[in-house]
Parts: structure tokens; C-alpha cells; sequence
């Protein structure tokens, strides 16, 4: 968890990320720093708190994200520090201080505070599952992932008229002028299979499934090949319509 501080951190952060910073005024927003081709580097929420805003980033993510946003800081009147706060998670009413998650309902509120957590007591796979939700370095990866691809539109996570950020191009681009041939979807499966584990339709490859939880998983597949069963190492897949 960071703090960004300093008089352009507005500005500096709608430049560069994939959501409308300006939306900070109502609460959460999801969105994506990617790289000038538009492949994913990480994903996050940005937190409005007094003078500043908070960034909350998966711990694995958080020194290349640093390290890039270092190097379009440039003269920027922009600081960034440790926050010393933690993200409780949980549902059902929220707490006072509480945000709601703005990908999907069903992921409840998020609290960052300096009080330590826990761990979950609730099973945020199975939910992710349930709601088709990609997470940071399981189904979203760094430099390979297009966002379209992996449902941000959906989860809120991208803005289309907003203007100009890194890899804004691209983006508009799968959105406006091209079918989406690929994706991540919901699929039933028939035992279990290794996260990144390879999907095979009729012998040929066909995308890679990860999460799974109560008879079902997140894949990410060719649409063109994403037909009847599939199979991924010695379970059965079907995609979910």
C-alpha cells in the first residue's frame, strides 16, 4: 500500500493509467498501468484520502509498478511512500471508512486501515469463479495479458473517453475495430488441473485454465476452438455459455 502525495498526483496518475482518475470523487477506482503496447503490468485500486491518494497493489506487483511509475514521474510535483496500512476485506455491511469493490458486487467492501488483518475467512476464489473476476498474477500476468481479454470493461476497470494514457491506443483499438478471438471465461470441469495448466480441444491447443472451485474454473480461451469438451491435463472441460 502507497501514498501518493504532491500538487499534479491527479494529473500524473490520469496520463498513465487505464480508468478516470476522476472518479476517485465517488469512491474506488479499478484500473491498469500498461505498457505502450498494451499488454497488463498491474492492476490496482486507487483510494482517495486526504491530500493524497492511496495506492493498493498485490504485493508481488508493487516494485515493478514503482519502478515504472518512477520513470514517467519525470518533474511531476508527485511523491510516493509507504502508507502503513493494511486492506481488510470482507461482506455484507460495510464498515464505517469502508469502500464498496467496485469490479463486482459480490466482492463486498475493502477497508484500509492500520489495524492488522487477518486471514480471510472467506473463500474469494469461489466467488471469483462465480462472477468470471481475473486476478493479479494468476489470470491477469504481467506483459502478456490484454485487459479487453480478461473482462475489465465488464469489472470497470477501463474508461474509453477519458483521453490519452500508456497503451490508450491499443486498447481503443480491440475495442472499436476488432472481434475479441480470445478470452477469459467461466468453464465446468471434471477433476482438477495444475493453474496454467495447457487446454487442448481435439489435440490442438486452446488457451490455459486457472482458478477453480466447486466443479467450475476460469479459463482463458480461443473462442474459435472453445467448443465441446476440452482438455486440460487429465480433467474434462466445458465451457459455460
Amino acid at each position: 500500500m502507497f501514498r501518493i502525495t504532491g500538487a499534479d498526483r491527479e494529473r500524473f496518475l490520469q496520463g498513465l493509467v487505464s480508468n478516470d482518475v476522476r472518479g476517485l470523487r465517488q469512491g474506488l477506482v479499478y484500473a491498469a498501468l500498461l505498457t505502450p503496447q498494451g499488454k497488463y503490468l498491474a492492476d490496482f485500486f486507487l483510494v482517495p484520502a486526504p491530500e493524497a491518494i492511496l495506492l493498493d497493489v498485490r504485493d508481488s506487483l508493487a516494485e515493478a509498478l514503482l519502478r515504472r511509475l518512477a520513470l514517467y514521474r519525470l518533474r511531476a510535483d508527485v511523491a510516493i511512500e509507504p502508507a502503513g496500512l493494511n486492506v481488510l476485506r470482507g461482506l455484507g455491511a460495510a464498515p464505517p471508512g469502508a469502500f464498496a469493490d467496485p469490479r463486482d458486487p459480490a466482492l463486498g467492501w475493502r477497508l484500509y486501515t492500520a489495524a492488522p488483518g487477518g486471514p480471510p475467512a472467506i473463500d474469494w476464489d469461489a466467488i471469483r469463479v462465480d462472477r468470471c473476476i481475473p486476478e493479479s498474477g494468476i489470470e491477469l500476468i504481467p506483459e502478456d495479458s490484454y485487459i479487453l481479454e480478461l473482462g475489465f470493461e465488464r469489472l470497470h476497470g477501463v474508461d474509453f473517453r477519458k483521453g490519452c494514457y500508456v497503451g490508450q491506443e491499443v486498447t481503443a483499438r480491440m475495442k472499436h475495430k476488432a472481434e475479441l478471438r480470445k478470452g477469459l471465461v467461466q468453464v465446468e470441469i471434471d477433476g482438477t488441473a495444475p493453474v496454467g495448466a495447457e487446454v487442448l480441444a481435439g489435440g490442438r491447443p486452446a488457451g490455459q485454465i486457472f482458478t477453480q472451485a466447486d466443479g467450475r474454473g476460469l479459463a482463458f480461451l480461443r473462442f474459435d476452438r472453445a467448443e465441446g469438451e476440452l482438455q486440460a491435463g487429465s480433467a474434462r472441460l466445458r465451457r459455460i455459455a
